[in-house]
């Protein structure tokens, strides 16, 4: 149970260590702050982990709350990760209908970042998506997606925008440079939603549109 200033320290975290340096990744540094945090608890823990495949459950380990997290995470390693030869220099990432705002369709881009090639392109497809987030979409429109040096060497323009907005736009942006004022993003991402051209170019994505 926790509320907006634990969602934002962690996530923040979370970008300041990469989304490459996260997905995929068992010992993360955020999860290093969970396991600090859990070990203050007085009360005696069980955590019971499943690990899920399609609609049908790959595992349950009941127990220990470390013990479990761990046996859980190592199967979830083996049924959840596809592993690539070499990394992709296009990708079209479909999100589902499920996923009906940016702000969690994100992920079609930040699931993906560690198998885009350098100067690859990424295209988030969401041909039912038209909204960026009910909730974020102001502070969103208003910084725009980029990499997370533009934020840390401009942190006085950015300094009072929510720390979990700003770890959603590094995350959708993925990894990237900002030198002498010019920022240099690692990929290429692209919008095919119903955002308009307008919408993206504001929000410095690429627009593709989903009809072609």
């Amino acid at each position: 149970i926790s509320a907006a200033d634990m969602i934002n320290v962690t996530h923040w975290l979370g970008a300041l260590a990469g989304v490459r340096g996260t997905i995929g990744l068992k010992n993360t540094p955020v999860r290093d702050m969970i396991h600090a945090a859990a070990a203050h608890l007085s009360t005696p823990s069980t955590l019971i982990a499943l690990v899920i495949v399609d609609k049908g459950i790959a595992g349950m380990f009941i127990g220990d709350y470390l013990a479990a997290w761990d046996a859980a995470a190592d199967l979830s390693a083996q049924r959840h990760i596809i592993w690539v030869d070499r990394p992709f220099q296009r990708v079209l990432s479909c999100a589902p209908p499920m996923y009906d705002e940016l702000w969690t369709a994100g992920k079609a881009m930040y699931k993906l970042e560690p198998a885009l090639a350098e100067g690859g392109e990424l295209i988030i497809y969401a041909p039912h998506l038209e909204v960026v987030s009910h909730t974020h979409g102001k502070y969103i429109y208003e910084i725009g997606y980029h990499v997370l040096p533009y934020f840390l060497q401009q942190w006085d323009k950015f300094k009072h925008i929510p720390l979990g907005v700003l770890a959603h736009s590094t995350h959708v942006r993925g990894d990237g440079r900002f030198q002498n004022n010019i920022e240099y993003p690692r990929a290429t991402v692209k919008l095919a939603t119903r955002l308009s051209p307008e919408d993206c170019a504001q929000l410095a994505l690429d627009y593709v549109n989903p009809q072609e």
